[in-house]
């Protein structure tokens, strides 16, 4: 079953620079709104993207655990160089078509890492 979900980010700049910028990617009527929780084993690890009759995937949201000390790369296929993620700040990437599974590498062990399916 789908379900709707709006991804948004919100910055918001004190000192120098007052402000707050909002941004809203658009709204998915037919997200799965799932969350899965990971333990990334050293190495590559090849992450499946939810796919279900009815269910488009717009968008995944990575949070490490809290105090994550190891280094995670976002990568399509094992062998590409990758982008370095933060290792505990989430981070937000936009689909315009969905890929059937992308791979995420890491230095060690990190369990309790959490993917947001919007």
């Amino acid at each position: 079953m789908a379900t709707n979900a709006t991804r948004t980010i919100t910055i918001t700049y004190t000192g120098d620079v007052q402000g707050t910028e909002t941004l809203n990617a658009a709204a998915n009527g037919s997200s799965p709104g799932s969350i899965t929780t990971q333990t990334l084993a050293p190495g590559n690890n090849t992450i499946t993207v939810p796919s279900t009759a009815g269910v488009t995937v717009k968008g995944a949201t990575f949070l490490p655990p809290t105090g994550n000390v190891n280094d995670i790369t976002l990568k399509g296929v094992g062998g590409d160089t990758g982008v370095l993620l933060s290792r505990t700040d989430p981070s937000t990437i936009a689909f315009e078509t969905a890929p059937a599974s992308f791979v995420l590498n890491a230095a060690s062990t990190i369990s309790n890492f959490r993917i947001f399916w919007t």
